[in-house]
């Protein structure tokens, strides 16, 4: 009698710490679980996070439409660019205040960043090269390498003077004193650069300069 209840005695003990091995089971893979949740929740925001940050990279920048030069008095060397420039297809906004040009003509390298002051919007009409504007005149008035923005194309008006973000259709000139920043423009010149936005492509300036500069000329096409 005595054996038959140290048997069954037995059996609930071991019946206690077999439910006492699956509890502790149970409560291991919830934790697990919950880790693998919150684990997966992270990467996934990363992984978004990650792919926008990788298609504004690679759809967002800029593009080049041309370079003009302007003259200077002799009609000996170009004093001025003025380069158009507009975003990329399906490029994401592109703020110029945080926009660099980097340029050179082989021998003078030089990095210009947005001047506030030397700002025009000629959206209702004008001359980019009229160099009165103060988006050429308030660049040559100042020691350091800085350009300036003369707004040709711009629907919503979101290319302000204190804030000048281009998106999609808009068309600004950047203004470059050539000749205050060390530029040597003289004929058969290669000058190569880029102008940089925050992120995506950059456009790319690169041209030659002609053979002689004819004095009846004040403006010409260089790219």
């Amino acid at each position: 009698m005595k054996l038959l209840e140290f048997l069954k005695g037995k059996k609930g003990a071991m019946g206690i710490g077999t439910l006492i091995i699956f509890i502790a089971m149970v409560l291991v893979a919830a934790v697990a679980a919950a880790v693998l949740i919150n684990t997966s929740g992270f990467l996934q925001q990363k992984a978004m996070a990650t792919g926008k940050e990788s298609t504004e990279q690679v759809a967002s920048g800029l593009s080049t439409l041309k370079v003009l030069g302007i003259l200077n008095g002799d009609a000996t060397a170009v004093d001025g660019l003025a380069i158009l420039i507009t975003p990329n297809a399906g490029s994401a906004p592109i703020d110029l205040n945080q926009t660099k040009i980097f340029i050179t003509d082989g021998d003078k390298k030089a990095v210009l960043y947005y001047n506030s002051t030397a700002y025009n919007n000629l959206t209702g009409g004008g001359e980019v090269t009229n160099t009165t504007l103060e988006a050429w005149e308030n660049i040559s008035v100042t020691d350091k390498a800085q350009f300036g923005i003369i707004v040709i194309q711009d629907s919503d008006g979101s290319c302000k003077q204190n804030t000048p973000v281009i998106n999609k259709g808009d068309i600004v000139a950047l203004t470059i004193n050539a000749t205050k920043i060390g530029l040597n423009l003289d004929p058969r010149t290669t000058v190569t650069g880029s102008v940089v936005p925050e992120f995506g492509a950059p456009a790319v300036i690169e041209f030659t300069t002609p053979a002689t500069y004819l004095s009846t000329q004040t403006v010409i096409q260089l790219q």
